[in-house]
């Protein structure tokens, strides 16, 4: 043990294990280390960020010997880009330990008796597989440090190094290379189009390949990155809301529509038609493109109404149900929610029908339904469907969903399920027999459990996409249900993030 920069290292620490959310684990006299950027049987100097009694928290400053685990990541970006955190990881060792945070999560923090867990579903596809991005315009760039670089003292000068808890070691170019692009073009170096780096909320990583989605993402963002040097347009500058070009976001659907939404800080109309039209030359598979005047200081579009500048506005995506089943198609709208992997979203949601167990008779209520996605994918096999979900937009085009596939058997209702699920609804749409749901990253609110305790539906299915919030839930749920079976499946190769899909039975 050492001390650097009054923060401890700690020398020729053996990685043990993975823990939750990615982290890798060590120990050290006693104290339990998570660690952010090793492998289990890699041999590393780490610099500990957090300091507790029992724990700490770290990252790897340098690695002494290779986990024999380890493998060559795919990507060039990999090591500064957030995206992809586990392409060191064989695809098989990453659903592995995926498996064994489900079952920790749920046992240590649900404290429930579990049936055995089922083996996670993997992907079939580890890259290309997402059918949304999003990147960001930025006038500054950030750059990975070469090995030589050093930490200077001084902040105002080039070359020094970020000791932030999530990043790899990265430093800013000397100044002349970071200045705005604002106000007629590049001064001293180009602007980036790509990801944020992990916790930096002012620089952008200039992205030329990303494997996350088909090849044509790299053709519209470095096309239009290109056009945009070349014709000297502003890239964003977020510290002082100045520029013109601020994000680009993709959506590719199976059925092959492809949509592109460029968001501006404000409208140049004689500059936005030059850079369209050229984009949907160069990149003839679009099938529309939007802008989205965006004047405010965060990025959010939730707020503001998307203009069509070529094709419908919209794209419509397929989920099929299976060999003989049905093919469900979906409207998405430039704000639409829907699932970022639609291969395994047909998986997902073919277990979500198959533990519902559906046989034509029963009412299904789906909670958290956002578009309606998982409501349709069941609804064949269902008496009646009634989705309730809090964001209004999200049900108008669960409505249009419904009637794009002649459901007319299923009801969505915009508020909280808290207070619409009462005697009088009861009494105008039935009791349910199943409850799917589906809440964010937070879980469910305790008082929906509680309200869910009260209903006691004979069937509870609950999808979630972060099981330590599930297992606090289901340990609630405990009360009144027994789990019956558990279906772990992974969503998104080479992160750490996993879906989980409960089985719950009244006792």
């Amino acid at each position: 043990m050492r001390k650097k920069n009054k923060k401890i290292v700690l020398e020729g620490l053996l990685i043990t294990d993975y823990a939750a959310e990615g982290k890798a684990l060590a120990r050290h006299e006693g104290k339990v280390i998570f660690i952010s950027g090793a492998v289990p049987g890699d041999t590393a100097d780490v610099m500990l960020v957090k300091n507790k009694k029992d724990w700490a928290e770290g990252r790897v400053l340098k690695i002494i010997e290779k986990s024999t685990e380890r493998v060559e990541p795919f990507c060039r970006h990999f090591g500064v880009c957030g995206g992809c955190k586990w392409q060191m990881l064989p695809y098989d060792k990453q659903l592995a330990y995926k498996q064994q945070e489900v079952e920790q999560n749920l046992r240590r923090i649900g404290k429930v008796d579990l049936p055995p867990i089922l083996p996670i579903i993997g992907a079939d596809e580890t890259r290309y597989y997402r059918n949304k991005l999003e990147f960001t315009f930025s006038n500054k760039e950030y750059y990975p440090a070469p090995p030589s670089a050093k930490a200077s003292p001084s902040p105002s000068k080039g070359g020094v190094l970020k000791d932030t808890e999530e990043s790899e070691k990265l430093f800013e170019l000397p100044d002349s290379r970071i200045l705005p692009l604002g106000g007629g073009g590049a001064v001293g170096g180009a602007g980036a189009l790509g990801f944020h780096v992990p916790r930096i909320f002012d620089k952008v990583i200039d992205i030329d390949t990303c494997y996350l989605m088909d090849e044509v993402n790299n053709r519209i963002r470095n096309t239009v990155r290109a056009f945009a040097l070349e014709n000297k347009f502003s890239f964003y500058d977020i510290r002082e809301h100045t520029g013109w070009l601020r994000n680009i976001i993709i959506r590719l659907c199976s059925t092959g529509e492809l949509m592109v939404n460029i968001c501006l800080n404000h409208d140049e109309e004689t500059d936005r038609k030059k850079l369209f039209d050229h984009l949907l030359h160069e990149v003839p598979e679009i099938t529309t493109l939007l802008y989205t005047i965006n004047p405010k200081w965060n990025d959010s579009i939730y707020d503001l109404t998307p203009a069509v500048y070529f094709g419908k506005g919209y794209v419509i995506e397929k989920l099929s149900t299976g060999p003989g089943g049905n093919d469900f198609e979906f409207k998405i709208s430039p704000k639409s929610f829907f699932q970022t992997n639609t291969k395994q979203a047909e998986k997902l949601y073919t277990v979500t029908r198959d533990f519902a167990a559906l046989t034509g008779k029963e009412i299904v209520y789906d909670l958290y339904c956002g578009t309606g996605s998982i409501g349709i994918f069941v609804s064949k096999l269902a008496k009646k469907v009634i989705g309730v979900e809090v964001i209004e937009e999200a049900i108008v085009d669960a409505k249009e969903n419904a009637a794009l596939n002649n459901i007319t058997h299923a009801e969505f209702f915009s508020g909280d399920v808290i207070k619409i699920c009462n005697d009088e609804f009861f009494a105008a749409h039935g009791r349910p027999d199943v409850i799917i749901t589906d809440p964010p990253r937070a879980g469910m609110h305790e008082k929906l459990v509680i309200k869910l305790l009260e209903i006691a539906a004979p069937t509870i299915v609950y999808v979630s996409c972060n099981t330590a919030t599930q297992a606090r839930d289901l340990g609630l749920l405990s009360e009144k249900y027994t789990i019956e079976k558990i279906q772990p499946v992974d969503m998104f190769p080479h992160t750490h993030h996993i879906e989980c899909v409960v089985l719950l039975k009244l006792k």
